[in-house]
């Protein structure tokens, strides 16, 4: 190949190589360049609640099971046959106030009583010649109460002296003696008929009738079913809302009904382990049963200047989320009470908006998006 047909070779594709560079660049030109897409910031939503403060009203929770106020054992004082009655002395069976709960077989004691009044009686009577001779102004007296004697019925009080003479001379024949000897069987002679003291029901019986009974054995139980007490702990703290008389609110949460209680007694000892006191809270009404668990409360006054938020939003127990221009700012805050879901907050200032849920992930200084703002929660609703 000759120098010139090279030359015009390398010529060529140099002119070439430019055009090609041209075609692209002008190609290149035309294509439209895709926008880059913006970042979206989403905003995650939040309800609110505005403070309002006021005054509410506060209670203490209380809890306990019931006991009877009034129950006693049943005793026997005397030794005897258990007789048949209208209504034994059996679980359940209710007696009215001062009826006859049992009796007991006083046939002996009774003719044993008799013939001690007799023995009286035939001493006065062989006292009253001696009276007419030497003390004629007291045998009137004598001859009435003799007059009067009845060896059926309790006795009389004895004639009062009317001088020291006479006293030396009754003393002297032990009539005051067989008197009280006399009394004191007939008051022993009361208690083979045992009468109810208050009106209640039997919840334990241990005898029959026909069953011989002994001195001091124990036959039952008698329980008054309308007065109960409830034993409520109280932590020191709010022992100072719990005073004699004060009103109760009692409630069932299994029968649905509420009771009237007052505080009947508070105990003086503390329980070094809790650090708690007993109160005893006296109950009157019906449905209500010996061991039943009620729950209660007792008003301790109004909190001032303050506002009822719920528990779910309270951050550590001790802040809230605050929103400012739609930003979260976590606020330190006290509170005084808790009752039930709800917490008494004192002292934030009027017409903030504070989160009303419970926020996964939050953090101070979050983008939020607030939605309609609610008033605060009321604890007296």
């Amino acid at each position: 190949m000759s120098v010139l047909t090279r030359r015009l070779s390398i010529v060529a594709a140099l002119v070439i190589l430019a055009a090609s560079l041209y075609v692209m660049t002008q190609f290149q030109s035309q294509v439209v360049k895709p926008e880059r897409a913006q970042k979206v910031e989403v905003l995650r939503d939040v309800s609110l609640i505005k403070v309002s403060n006021q005054n509410i009203g506060s209670s203490l929770d209380i809890q306990g099971r019931l006991s009877a106020f009034e129950k006693i054992d049943i005793f026997t004082e005397v030794a005897g046959r258990l007789l048949e009655s209208s209504k034994p002395i059996k679980v359940g069976n209710y007696f009215e106030e001062g009826s006859i709960l049992m009796r007991i077989d006083n046939e002996e004691a009774h003719l044993n009583l008799l013939s001690q009044r007799s023995n009286l009686m035939n001493a006065i009577t062989q006292l009253m010649p001696d009276l007419k001779i030497d003390y004629p102004e007291s045998f009137q007296q004598w001859k009435t109460y003799l007059d009067e004697f009845d060896v059926n019925k309790n006795l009389k009080a004895l004639p009062e002296p009317l001088n020291d003479k006479e006293k030396y001379f009754i003393a002297a024949r032990n009539l005051h003696g067989q008197y009280y000897t006399i009394k004191g069987a007939e008051k022993r002679l009361s208690k083979y008929t045992v009468y109810t003291p208050f009106g209640g029901v039997i919840t334990e019986s241990m005898v029959n009738p026909g069953s011989t009974v002994q001195p001091g054995q124990r036959l039952g139980q008698l329980m008054n079913k309308s007065a109960f007490e409830l034993e409520a702990t109280i932590n020191l703290g709010d022992l100072k809302y719990i005073k004699k008389g004060k009103s109760v609110k009692l409630y069932s949460d299994d029968l649905g009904k509420e009771w009237n209680g007052k505080v009947a007694r508070v105990s003086d000892q503390i329980d070094p382990n809790t650090q708690t006191v007993i109160a005893f809270i006296r109950v009157y009404g019906q449905n209500l049963r010996e061991g039943m668990y009620l729950r209660g409360s007792v008003s301790t006054g109004n909190i001032a200047n303050s506002t009822a938020i719920p528990l779910r939003v309270m951050i550590n127990d001790d802040s809230v989320y605050e929103v400012k221009d739609s930003t979260l700012s976590l606020r330190k805050v006290e509170v005084i009470k808790v009752l039930g879901s709800e917490a008494i907050i004192k002292d934030l200032p009027e017409g903030i908006t504070i989160v009303n849920e419970k926020l996964v992930g939050a953090f101070d200084g979050m983008k939020v998006n607030p939605l309609p703002i609610q008033n605060a929660i009321s604890a007296t609703n």
